[in-house]
Formats: C-alpha cells, sequence, structure tokens
C-alpha cells in the first residue's frame, strides 16, 4: 500500500555578511532563503523556491555581492523577515514538515533573528527538533573525519554543482541532491512527516 509522499524541506539562507565585523550597528540578517522540497518516498526533487527577504538592520555589502551575487537593490525588492516566516508556514508547511540545512548555521540564524525581532518561528518548536544537520548525516555515512563544505561534499559523492555556490536557490537544490544520495545509501534518518 502507497503511503503517499514524505516531504522535507530544504532550507539555505544567505545573509548580510562582511569580510570582517559587521559595521557599527549593523548585525547579521537573512537576506535569501533557498528552500527546496524533497519527496523522501518518491527519491525527487519536487520543487525549488526562494524568497529574497529586505534587511532592516543591515545593508548589503561588497563583499557580500561578491560572495552571494544578491545586491542592495536586489534584496531592497524582497519581503520582510516576518513575511518570509509567514511564507515558509503557510504556502510551505514548515511547521509540519521536517526540514533539513547543510550544518546547523541555517537552523541557528532563524532561531536567532526570530528571537530579536519578535518574529513567530516558522519551524516545528523546539528548534531542535524537526531539524536535520545533512552535514553530520553526511560526514558519518561516508566515515569522514572532518565535515565538508556543501561543494566539497558533492565532490566527493559525484555529484555536480548546479548553479551559483552561496546562492541560496541553489543551494538548497544542491543540498538537496546530498540528501536523496544519503537516502540512496539508506543513511538518512528515518523520521518524517507526511505531506
Amino acid at each position: 500500500m502507497d503511503s503517499g509522499p514524505v516531504l522535507l524541506n530544504v532550507v539555505d539562507v544567505e545573509a548580510t555578511c562582511w569580510g570582517g565585523q559587521p559595521p557599527p550597528g549593523q548585525v547579521s540578517e537573512i537576506i535569501e532563503i533557498g528552500l527546496t522540497v524533497v519527496d523522501l518516498a518518491a527519491r525527487r526533487r519536487v520543487s525549488r523556491h526562494r524568497v529574497l527577504v529586505k534587511p532592516a538592520r543591515s545593508e548589503v555589502s561588497a563583499f557580500c555581492t561578491d560572495l552571494t551575487g544578491l545586491t542592495p537593490a536586489e534584496v531592497a525588492s524582497g519581503v520582510s523577515f516576518d513575511e518570509a516566516c509567514r511564507t515558509l508556514a503557510e504556502a510551505y508547511g514548515a511547521r509540519q514538515r521536517r526540514w533539513a540545512s547543510w550544518g546547523d548555521y541555517d537552523r541557528r540564524q532563524f532561531d536567532r533573528q526570530c528571537r530579536a525581532t519578535g518574529t513567530p518561528y516558522p519551524f516545528g518548536r523546539p528548534a531542535e527538533h524537526g531539524h536535520t544537520n545533512a552535514k553530520a548525516v553526511f560526514t558519518e555515512a561516508y566515515g569522514l573525519r572532518k565535515r565538508p563544505g556543501m561543494a566539497g561534499a558533492l565532490k566527493i559523492a559525484g555529484l555536480p554543482l548546479e548553479g551559483r555556490h552561496h546562492r541560496g536557490e541553489d543551494d538548497a537544490w544542491n543540498i538537496a541532491a546530498l540528501v536523496l544520495d544519503l537516502v540512496d545509501r539508506e543513511a538518512w534518518p528515518r523520521t518524517g512527516s507526511p505531506a
């Protein structure tokens, strides 16, 4: 009997950043949320999404633009962080679905920014539950001593890097490919929620 899709949200964020410390009065804020929906049962990526977020307490530096390709004008057209979190919850089922990211940075950044702004956390609570650190799962599955970056992990797995590295939408798509590699190896945690 077919149990139907088991959907996982793979999330990657880009945030304002600088070559050193933030300028006085500025803090690192999410400016892009990349999200790829993976059907774990069908073992395929089913959709990819991008939410641009307008920073409220920082500006996009030249360093950040060089790294991500995101310009100040582009992110100025984004939605507020509060609206972006509502979109994750309402349009992409973030409170019901499990989610994954490459490492814990994305989870911690959402937690930190939600606390700082009073924005409701878009994922299931508590923050640690419902989240899978794909980097940790990959490192264990491949028997590695050091946790590789996403681009390095793609090379190890023999997968191509699709799109631009450090672009949230493309990174989420690539991380989803790594998740599916781990599913094929039967190394991905079996916990999951129905669609």
